[in-house]
């Protein structure tokens, strides 16, 4: 079963949504972004979030001070690097991981491998910020690369209508979404419920 986060998520009755309809991951983002929350918010909605039910923390270039204190203080699960970060600050880090990568070419994906983090985020380039586009990008560049399928995050522009499409074409272990169950910038509940019901759907067929 193809695993679900909903990220950028900043108001307690859509992480109750979430979770709810069946959501594996809750993101909150602490890099520079029209969603981003501070550390005292996320402490907060953090009480929403069931054990079983990962918290992730995106950062974008962040230190390691930085990093600690948020991690032991909301507490997160995993920390998903967005930035210029190395492979040897992230293992420097030693928090569980995710490394996310903007594709724009095949090298992008083969980057990917460099990296010795827990799982592996594809995203189409940001705009004004890293990632959260809402654009997708040319899922064939995740074909034959060696990418485990087991490690594979696929977001970018997903949404209801195309996430059984994506996850049938890529078959990652988790879909990552944000502005694609958003109306006007705000978090919709019938968006994230009908995101969760179309990868239930693509699954059960």
């Amino acid at each position: 079963m193809t695993k679900v986060k909903i990220c950028g998520l900043q108001e307690p009755e859509h992480i109750q949504t979430a979770v709810l309809a069946g959501a594996d991951a809750i993101g909150f983002v602490f890099a520079p972004s029209k969603r981003q929350i501070s550390i005292e918010k996320a402490k907060e909605l953090a009480k929403f979030v069931p054990e079983g039910v990962l918290k992730i923390g995106v950062f974008v270039d962040p230190t390691i001070e930085e990093l600690e204190q948020i991690v032991n203080v909301v507490p997160l699960d995993y920390v998903q690097f967005h930035g210029h970060e190395t492979p040897e600050y992230i293992e420097t880090c030693q928090f569980p991981s995710i490394k996310a990568l903007a594709v724009k070419t095949v090298s992008d994906v083969e980057n990917g491998s460099k990296y010795n983090t827990d799982y592996l985020l594809f995203d189409a380039p940001g705009t004004d910020f890293k990632g959260g586009s809402g654009m997708s990008f040319d899922w064939k560049l995740l074909q034959g690369h060696g990418i485990s399928e087991n490690r594979l995050i696929l977001a970018g522009g997903l949404n209801p209508s195309n996430v059984g499409d994506a996850i049938n074409r890529v078959k990652p272990y988790m879909v990552d979404v944000s502005s694609g169950v958003e109306v006007n910038g705000r978090k919709s509940n019938e968006l994230i419920k009908a995101f969760i019901q179309a990868v239930k759907d693509e699954e059960r067929s």
